[in-house]
């Protein structure tokens, strides 16, 4: 993923026209020195207006939130946008918004799109699911297969059959939370095309196979107990509810969707071996391999559309409105991100100078532990894979160095990208369409920092755990 333009540094961004971004911070004017390279730390305040967008409306003003999201959105959006147009130049601006929807936001949406439309045409019916014992083993499949389907594709086919088969449960929530742990995160590790963070260091370099060699024995550390906790928990919770149907003979429906997750996965893949050459649209230069795996994505998109009986996405009560919403707050996502992406590559010339002066012993090499809770705890509320290409450069920048003599901080930065991922609903992508997903088929998800403090209950004292045994 590549970086995003420069948002240079300026005085009093802020200005009266932007009516969304005034009312929450009346009267303030931000300032910083001229001449930097780096922008001020005042150019992320249209970031964190959308995220805490997302974690307060749904509880201050749920109504106008489901109404007006896309409008929330969009008006943080302009109180980036305006700003840079009024002080840089309308161009300026443009080329910015131009390549975060071009470079970032079109492949993401797309890939999501066919994985959801794919995952919603496959039908699980039948099997052990519903029980205890049977949820824990679900779990446990949809980890495994996260490292060969991706987090968003494992997580996009196993949503449904989970929450179906455990419609008789009155409490689901914990269900659905340990999902997006395990499948839509934890179990990414293990190959770069389980997670995009991954992918970034195949491009970028790194063997295959080293994912599997460097992380399987952390991704076990953390998913076993995890396993664990989710049996007890579950079994606790089911003991007062209603008992599950008859257990049926596992039976799959939709079956040409299974193919078609087969041509998303080797796309993907192939984006990170065929590289014919650059494009330019609209000014904005784009590998070929990128506009080829959209055209790929859109059209398995709509392959499955085609194929699939309307009886197998009414059995998985498919809608569009989790992709609708999904695809409305990351394009505010992917624009606002770009200042606060900047800063953090500025590295110790730019506003996060203190942070990443702590990654450095005295001698100048770095510090695995720094790196893994830095980079993971960043990659929480920021995209995680280009904070992971952030911290693989502010380490050195080289492959066979970062899978050598320092495969220990390159492991650091890789767990704590990938697992750190879990701890909001915006660290990756599937954790916010599999919560959509959950809560428009009744079950009561928490808001944003109800689901972290779900998340860091379960995940933190695993992290510690992780980091005794491997990163000290």
């Amino acid at each position: 993923m590549q970086s995003s333009p420069p948002f240079r540094r300026g005085a009093a961004w802020m200005w009266g026209g932007t009516a969304l971004l005034a009312s929450l911070a009346p009267g303030a004017a931000l300032a910083a020195p001229p001449g930097g390279a780096a922008p001020g730390p005042e150019w992320g305040v249209p970031f964190a207006g959308v995220l805490l967008s997302i974690a307060l409306m749904p509880v201050l003003a749920p109504h106008f939130w489901h109404r007006r999201m896309g409008a929330v959105a969009a008006g943080w959006t302009l109180a980036l946008v305006l700003p840079l147009a009024v002080m840089q130049g309308v161009g300026v601006a443009g080329a910015a918004v131009w390549h975060a929807i071009l470079l970032e936001y079109l492949p993401f949406v797309t890939l999501l799109l066919a994985l959801f439309t794919v995952g919603g045409g496959i039908l699980l019916e039948g099997g052990p699911w519903g029980t205890p014992r049977g949820n824990t083993l679900l779990l446990a499949l949809g980890t495994m297969l996260a490292g060969v389907m991706g987090t968003t594709g494992v997580s996009m086919v196993l949503i449904h059959p989970l929450l179906r088969a455990n419609s008789h449960r009155r409490r689901r929530v914990h269900i659905v939370v340990f999902f997006i742990l395990l499948c839509a995160n934890v179990g990414g590790a293990t190959t770069p095309l389980g997670d995009p963070p991954l992918y970034i260091g195949f491009l970028h370099g790194v063997p295959f196979f080293w994912p599997l060699r460097n992380l399987t024995a952390p991704m076990l550390v953390v998913a076993v107990p995890l396993l664990a906790a989710f049996w007890l928990l579950d079994r606790h919770l089911a003991a007062r509810d209603p008992q599950p149907a008859r257990v049926q003979r596992i039976r799959v429906r939709g079956r040409p969707n299974v193919a078609l997750i087969g041509v998303v996965v080797a796309t993907v893949l192939a984006q990170g071996m065929w590289h014919p050459g650059t494009a330019q649209i609209l000014g904005q230069a784009i590998e070929l391999e990128r506009l080829g795996g959209m055209a790929v994505f859109v059209a398995v998109a709509a392959v499955s559309l085609l194929v699939t009986p309307a009886a197998v996405r009414e059995g998985n009560l498919f809608t569009w409105a989790p992709m609708a919403e999904v695809a409305k707050l990351f394009a505010a996502i992917f624009i606002t991100i770009g200042p606060v992406l900047a800063m953090l590559a500025a590295g110790r010339e730019g506003p996060l100078a203190p942070l990443l002066a702590l990654m450095t012993d005295a001698g100048g090499r770095p510090i695995p532990l720094a790196y893994f809770w830095l980079a993971g705890t960043l990659s929480a509320f920021l995209d995680n894979a280009p904070t992971y290409l952030v911290f693989f450069q502010l380490a050195g920048n080289d492959p066979a160095l970062l899978t050598g003599e320092l495969s220990g901080t390159l492991r650091a930065i890789a767990a704590g990208a990938v697992f750190f991922g879990a701890l909001t609903y915006i660290g990756n992508a599937p954790n916010l369409m599999v919560r959509t997903i959950a809560a428009h088929r009744s079950v009561r998800m928490p808001g944003f920092f109800g689901y972290m403090a779900w998340s860091c209950a379960i995940m933190l004292p695993v992290f510690v755990l992780l980091t005794l045994i491997f990163f000290v």
